[in-house]
C-alpha cells in the first residue's frame, strides 16, 4: 500500500529536501507541499493524505494549531501528523500530543529515522523522539489542563479498561499487558480498541496524554522511556 504524504514547512529548501527524501521511497508518495498551517489542513483534506509531516513555527496558523484542526475533523480521522521541528522543547512536545499529533521528531534526526517514522505512523502506531523523555512527559502531562472534560472521558471505562489504559500509558505493548494481567493479546487489543472509542482518542499517544492529564497515571509510574509506543 502506498502512503500518501503532505509536507508542511515554511522553508522551501527544507520542503525540497524532505520531498526528495520521502519521494524516493517506493511505498511513499508525496501528494502536496504547504508553507502554512492553513495550506496543510486544506491539502490533508483535498489529497486524502495518510501522514502530514508538520513543522511547528509557520506564518499564520502554526503547526500545532493545524494539527488540532486535522484531529478535530471527522473526515480526516485517518490522517496522522508527524511533528518535525528544530524547536524540540518540552512545551512543544506536550502541545503536539494534546493537539493530536501521533509523532514528534527533531529536524536533525537521521533521514532513515524520518522515513521509518512516517511508516510507523501510517501503520497506526505512535512515535516520540528520544528527547521526549519520561521526565518531560510526566512533568507536563501530570498537570491537568482540561479538568472539566478529561475525568468525564474516563467515566465510561470499566475497571479493567482503566487498568489497561494505565499500562498503555506506561509504554507497555499489548503482549506485555497481556502478560501482566494474565489475558490473551487479543483480549487486550479489544480493550484498547474500546478505550479509544469510548474516550474519542485517535491512537496510543493520545491515550498517554489522557492518562496523565486525568491523573490516572502519576509521575514515577511510567516505566522505561522508549521512543516508540507500540500498537500491537
Amino acid at each position: 500500500m502506498t502512503i500518501r504524504i503532505v509536507i508542511a514547512d515554511d522553508q522551501p529548501l527544507l520542503r525540497s529536501a524532505l520531498a526528495n527524501l520521502l519521494g524516493s521511497e517506493p511505498d511513499l508518495e508525496l501528494v502536496g507541499e504547504a508553507g502554512t498551517g492553513d495550506e496543510a489542513v486544506a491539502l490533508a483534506r483535498s489529497e486524502r493524505a495518510d501522514v502530514v509531516v508538520m513543522d511547528i513555527r509557520m506564518p499564520g496558523m502554526d503547526g500545532i494549531t493545524a494539527t488540532a484542526a486535522i484531529a478535530a475533523d471527522e473526515d480526516l480521522a485517518g490522517v496522522r501528523v508527524l511533528i518535525l521541528t528544530t524547536f524540540e522543547v518540552d512545551e512543544y512536545v506536550v502541545g503536539a500530543l494534546r493537539a493530536g499529533a501521533s509523532g514528534f521528531l527533531a529536524k536533525d534526526t537521521d533521514p532513515a529515522e524520518i522515513v521509518r517514522a512516517v511508516r510507523v505512523l501510517a501503520a497506526g502506531e505512535s512515535l516520540l523522539s528520544p528527547v521526549a523523555t519520561r521526565s518531560v512527559v510526566e512533568r507536563f502531562l501530570s498537570q491537568p489542563v482540561r479538568s472539566d472534560t478529561t475525568p468525564a472521558a474516563l467515566e465510561s471505562l470499566t475497571d479493567r479498561e482503566r487498568e489497561v489504559l494505565g499500562l498503555v500509558a506506561q509504554g507497555m505493548s499489548n503482549d506485555e499487558i497481556a502478560g501482566a494481567l494474565v489475558l490473551s493479546p487479543l483480549t487486550v487489543k479489544t480493550h484498547v480498541s474500546r478505550i479509544l472509542t469510548k474516550t474519542a482518542t485517535r491512537d496510543r499517544a493520545q491515550l498517554v496524554a489522557l492518562a496523565y492529564e486525568s491523573g490516572l497515571v502519576t509521575p514515577g509510574q511510567r516505566r522505561g522511556a522508549g521512543d516508540v509506543l507500540p500498537q500491537e
